[in-house]
């Protein structure tokens, strides 16, 4: 029996609700798949306030993706000084920096043909 694949709709919908649930802030969708040679689809960059939120909200999306998605990450990285980490779930790049390194990094501007969706969770 083979695992069905989750829709990247329902992935992106699962990531969203666990940078919800730790009060993740400022969360932007990037929609990448009209730009020539992008790593994936879409970008989901968030904010949190100190390393330990940063931390949290990037627990809380691997536990719920797998939860309710039976899904993990391809790959984390950053996890160690937690200013900036980044969750590869191949076709959703999941972006969670304090917010003074997304200022400074401004992915948002880097990409800046990608069609950007500011996320407002109820």
């Amino acid at each position: 029996m083979t695992k069905k694949q989750a829709s990247t709709d329902d992935l992106i919908a699962v990531i969203i609700k666990g940078i919800d649930d730790v009060k993740g802030e400022d969360i932007q969708l990037l929609d990448l798949r009209e730009i020539e040679n992008t790593v994936c689809d879409y970008f989901i960059v968030c904010s949190g306030n100190s390393n330990t939120q940063v931390n949290a909200i990037s627990g809380s999306i691997q536990k719920v993706v797998s939860k309710e998605l039976k899904d993990k990450p391809w790959h984390v990285e950053g996890q160690g000084n937690s200013e900036w980490v980044l969750m590869d779930y191949v076709n959703v790049v999941v972006h969670v920096f304090q917010k003074q390194t997304r200022e400074f990094y401004d992915i948002e501007s880097l990409w800046g043909d990608a069609k950007i969706t500011q996320i407002n969770p109820a």
